[in-house]
């Protein structure tokens, strides 16, 4: 797994391997994004939409929502409001504005209740639309009023002086007196239109005459995140989180798998392979404590990145592997001599497979099951052993830790004359109707029989 790709296949064996722990994983997601929910209190939002007559720029919309959002509305819209406990700063994280299509400025307030959330929005907009109007110049305040109005008062005066100019000239027909009238009224049409683009560029009849569109809605429901959100997302993220440390795991597992590798790691030679069939009662003899019961119902007990056991063939065909193992041990070893066993300890398919393989060799040749740790590996002295045998399961040991067990061996002067890779199979069930099968002849010391390939 570690060098593989990740594949849907793979995603896919973790979902029907581990769905119980990633069920019970998601389930404390889905506390964990309940208990988050308990923290923050519901909270509703609307918005209340405020027109803007006349041409806007886009740079002039953008001006007018940071207006809206400013401290200083709503500053007045939180002294006009009373909420007690509640200042201009604090609602200042409940506000915002945003400048939409048509110029509109849309104003959300948001609040613990949708009553409360609406008359923000209500009272933010109206603030908004009083601080842009004084702004404009659109107040009673004489001072403001002087320019455009003491203008307006000049052009009046001046179409009146323009008319008696008009009546005071000379009522004939001459030349002189025609072309002082036409000059005249041309004066007064230009007057006309210079107050005409005035009063259309003017800022204060145009552009500050805001107004609010309506009271804003009343909110039905909860703004987001939402409790059912946050329950939700803590599920997916505890389940998602999960699938992802399972393969990430498996991209740094570097337990060796194949027996080539195997014996590679422990120096010596492959002896053969043997089948161990699967007990589903197993996991019992681990302990019936709380930890092992927990281990059972999320079927922590079974590799999930191993694949899955092949179908065996009937206790005649696993025995042969067994007797073949130890013809080629016979063959192997110049004469009669004892072996050692050794079993990595934890390892409950290698001991099943060491004492069958016990139950096959009939003392030919002469083995002595030992077990040895895997963290700090210790195998005992030579005395009448002259070499050691290793029977482990695939992908459940590092090289190193092989290499750990081959040193071990080295220090006690025993050779490794050999591994044997045990796997498990499943076993198909037997069948009442066939006959039952020729007990095999054991094999005798100093025989001349010949393993097969494996």
């Amino acid at each position: 797994m570690s060098d593989d790709t990740i594949r849907l296949v793979t995603i896919g064996r973790i979902l029907r391997r581990r769905w119980r722990l990633l069920a019970a994983l998601a389930l404390v997601g889905a506390l964990l994004g309940y208990g988050t929910s308990l923290l923050f209190p519901p909270s509703y939002t609307t918005t209340a939409s405020v027109l803007l007559p006349g041409q806007w720029e886009e740079r002039e919309l953008l001006t007018q929502a940071e207006i809206a959002s400013s401290s200083e509305v709503v500053d007045r819209a939180a002294d006009t409001l009373h909420w007690s406990g509640v200042n201009g700063t604090e609602l200042r994280d409940q506000v915002s504005a945003t400048a939409a299509d048509g110029n509109i400025i849309k104003i959300a307030g948001t609040a613990e209740s949708p009553a409360r959330a609406q008359r923000l929005a209500d009272e933010v907009a109206d603030q908004f639309v009083t601080f842009a109007a004084r702004i404009a110049g659109d107040n009673t305040d004489s001072e403001s009023a002087t320019g455009p109005e003491s203008l307006r008062q000049k052009v009046v005066q001046t179409n009146r002086r323009i008319t008696d100019l008009a009546n005071a000239a000379d009522p004939g027909q001459t030349v002189e007196s025609v072309q002082a009238r036409t000059e005249l009224e041309k004066l007064r049409t230009a007057l006309a239109e210079a107050m005409k683009k005035l009063d259309q560029a003017d800022p204060a009849s145009n552009k500050a005459n805001m107004v609010v569109m309506g009271s804003a809605a009343r909110p039905t429901g909860e703004a987001p995140p939402t409790r059912t959100q946050l329950v939700v997302a803590g599920a997916l993220l505890s389940f998602l989180l999960a699938v992802i440390g399972h393969l990430v795991a498996a991209r740094m597992n570097r337990r060796l798998r194949t027996e080539g590798e195997i014996a590679a790691a422990l120096g010596s030679t492959l002896i053969g392979t043997v089948d161990v069939p699967g007990e589903r009662g197993a996991h019992q003899k681990e302990g019936s404590g709380l930890r092992a019961w927990l281990r059972r119902l999320l079927a922590l007990d079974a590799r999930w990145d191993m694949p899955a056991p092949q179908a065996s063939g009937d206790e005649a065909s696993r025995r042969t592997r067994y007797r073949r193992v130890c013809v080629r041990l016979r063959n192997k070893l110049p004469a009669p001599r004892r072996l050692l066993l050794l079993v990595p300890d934890g390892d409950e398919i290698a001991h099943r497979a060491a004492g069958q393989l016990l139950t096959e060799a009939k003392n030919d040749p002469q083995l002595s099951l030992a077990q040895v740790s895997v963290d700090r590996p210790m195998v005992p002295d030579r005395d009448t052993e002259s070499g050691a045998l290793v029977v482990l399961s695939a992908g459940s040991w590092t090289a190193d830790e092989l290499a750990g067990i081959a040193g071990a061996c080295a220090d006690a002067g025993h050779e490794v004359v050999g591994a044997v890779v045990a796997g498990p199979v499943r076993t198909r069930p037997a069948r009442t109707d066939a006959p039952a099968p020729q007990t095999a002849t054991p094999l005798t010391v100093g025989g001349d029989a010949r393993g097969g390939a494996v």
